[in-house]
């Protein structure tokens, strides 16, 4: 069975780490981001998700928001699965869409990555 909670690396070398993960699937915790819109230095922003509780022999699909807080007007949703391979070894597969905040409804076609 694939744990959400823990701490996770991505490839661009950002951490999540998952502190809480509750019963019913909610969980919530942390991004430490290597990859800003800016090109500044590295944030923790808070992270707050729900993992859909697992079948038995499935495994589990989850999704999380993150807050860019104080270095970005963005937010950012991910989707993705937990998946476990024949050594042990946790992945997590995730899609991702920013919302950046624009000036006007006319910036809107730019708002979106």
């Amino acid at each position: 069975q694939c744990q959400l909670n823990g701490l996770w690396r991505n490839e661009q070398d950002s951490l999540m780490e998952i502190s809480a993960l509750r019963d019913n699937g909610d969980f919530q915790g942390k991004y430490l981001t290597r990859v800003t819109l800016s090109g500044g230095c590295a944030h923790i922003s808070p992270l707050k998700g729900i993992q859909q509780q697992p079948g038995e022999g499935s495994w589990p699909t989850f999704a999380f928001v993150v807050r860019w807080d104080k270095f970005s007007n963005a937010t950012t949703a991910f989707v993705g699965q937990c998946f476990v391979d024949s050594g042990g070894k946790e992945t997590l597969t995730t899609m991702w869409l920013l919302r950046e905040a624009v000036g006007s409804l006319a910036e809107d076609w730019k708002s979106t990555r």
